[in-house]
């Protein structure tokens, strides 16, 4: 006879047996020092930790065909995902709701525990953004991640019964992470996934590759302490496109998750599978003349120059009502803002921008048909680098460099992730719509709007149909930082499913009670 043996039950088999050896009486004439209970028990609880994570593995025929593993991180994609094929099985039989949100409450424990080495790791690896970002960011994805309260039943009652709509798991979900935000990803992704009752293989971004495992292995690690099954949170350790191909090809991966540009999305969708995709975007701002302009030019910058612009959401360029562009200008200069002259912009555009697109980073928003593309050197570095790079030397401390331009200037096309931002001076309204609108190229991803006027805020809405639609606050309030609502890394724009939580990682399964039962009415 086979039986299913969890960790929590061998936990309690070893107790029991170290608490029965404590009360086995010892005969006499034995070496009492050598033979004592005390000894025994000692010995057996030094090593009951490891015994009982080698047990559930030789023990539990869902393991039985395996070799030992339990960190995470695999050199084959296919193990990685055949081994959380099996863990989710353990996971959806042997464990509850409350099972779920106690593994959720450790993920989000030992995160915030660990968040300074986490923040550090993935700066030094990418060499994008800022440190004490990264920080915020984790803050952010551990507070207001949804788990299991996401997961609401539906229920239809009447003469004929009773229906049940419940939301169940997909089973393994294979999932795509960004350089961007790496680690931030794998930690939102991994709680609504698992709060959905689901597994997870990631195939992470090459760059960011060994902070990833790092918060795999940590991830798996305090799972396990809290008796959770091991490999619930896998990923292959040297990612390329062909695991992202097995990834998701292979049958045992069930929907795919993929946050990057549209080339990502466009193969998950080629699978046949259940897929959503987080896009590209190249968010545009408006500010008008009714704005409180010293609070837009505070937002502006605290938006754009966060992780010095790297994230999806991030203000890109700014249209403003002419007559209130000075003043907009004279306030950002007054909060941390630095205006290039026509030269300085003109040398930046040198290095940061490249004609080759071999050279080009292979960001969200990458296009082979545009005259430029964004360097790879110089995404998500700080703006006293591109200062330095071009001779200036300032003492002031830096967070975003503003120059006026037109609307066809390059840094007003391309989603260049740089602490970068583009004014364009418009004449009204109307034409700052008609501009953002174009700027926005139809990603439908975010866009900002500081005004008094709701008039022009529901037209500016209206016109740019983004996914978040911010108003006089900085674009992190559109992801719920400093503002109402959940958080997500992973905004699906061209999949329609907005900002995912844990409701986006389950199907629908109706149960149905006929002929009246179960009424009380």
């Amino acid at each position: 006879m086979k039986m299913d043996i969890t960790e929590m039950d061998l936990k309690r088999i070893v107790e029991e047996v170290i608490q029965n050896i404590s009360q086995v009486e010892i005969p006499k004439n034995t070496n009492e020092e050598k033979f004592s209970n005390k000894n025994i028990v000692e010995t057996l609880s030094e090593i009951k930790v490891n015994a009982v994570k080698d047990a559930v593995y030789s023990t539990s025929n869902l393991y039985s065909n395996l070799p030992s593993r339990n960190n995470g991180v695999f050199e084959d994609i296919n193990e990685a995902i055949e081994y959380a094929d099996r863990a989710q099985k353990n996971y959806i039989k042997n464990f509850n709701l409350e099972d779920r949100e106690r593994i959720i409450s450790a993920i989000r424990n030992v995160v915030i525990e660990d968040k300074e080495t986490l923040g550090r790791m993935v700066y030094e690896e990418t060499g994008l953004g800022r440190y004490e970002h990264k920080i915020e960011k984790l803050n952010l994805v551990v507070a207001k991640t949804p788990g299991t309260e996401d997961l609401k039943p539906e229920a239809f009652s009447g003469d004929a019964g009773l229906t049940l709509v419940e939301q169940g798991p997909f089973g393994v979900i294979g999932a795509v992470t960004p350089v961007t935000n790496s680690i931030e990803t794998i930690i939102n992704n991994s709680i609504g996934m698992l709060a959905a009752g689901n597994s997870v293989v990631f195939n992470v971004h090459p760059s960011s590759k060994k902070s990833c495992a790092y918060i795999v292995e940590l991830l798996n690690d305090v799972i396990i302490k809290v008796g959770g099954p091991a490999n619930l949170i896998n990923m292959v350790k040297d990612p390329t496109m062909d695991s992202l191909n097995d990834l998701a090809n292979h049958p045992k991966i069930r929907m795919l998750m993929g946050t990057g540009g549209p080339g990502l999305v466009k193969t998950l969708l080629q699978s046949g599978k259940k897929a959503i995709g987080a896009g590209a975007g190249n968010p545009p701002v408006i500010v008008d003349e009714t704005a409180d302009l010293e609070n837009a030019a505070k937002e502006i910058i605290k938006g754009a120059s966060f992780d010095n612009n790297i994230l999806c959401i991030a203000e890109k360029e700014v249209f403003v009502v002419k007559e209130v562009a000075e003043e907009l200008i004279f306030h950002m200069l007054n909060n941390g803002a630095y205006m290039l002259s026509k030269k300085e912009i003109e040398m930046i555009k040198q290095f940061a921008l490249e004609e080759n697109v071999a050279m080009a980073a292979r960001g969200c928003s990458l296009d082979n048909k545009r005259e430029y593309h964004v360097s790879k050197d110089w995404v998500g570095k700080d703006a006293k680098l591109f200062l330095e790079k071009i001779g200036v030397k300032t003492e002031k401390p830096i967070e975003l460099l503003i120059f006026e331009t037109d609307f066809n200037n390059p840094f007003v096309q391309l989603e260049q992730m740089m602490p970068i931002m583009p004014i364009v001076r418009v004449n009204n309204i109307d034409e700052a719509i008609e501009m953002a609108v174009e700027a926005e190229h139809g990603n439908r991803h975010t866009a900002m709007m500081h005004s008094k006027n709701v008039d022009n805020l529901t037209k500016f809405a209206r016109a740019i149909g983004t996914t978040i639609f911010v108003k006089n606050a900085a674009s992190l309030a559109g992801v719920g930082a400093n503002g109402e609502g959940y958080t997500t890394m992973s905004i699906a724009g061209p999949t329609g499913e907005g900002l995912t939580s844990a409701k986006n990682f389950t199907r629908k399964r109706r149960c149905v009670l006929a002929e009246g039962g179960f009424r009380i009415i």
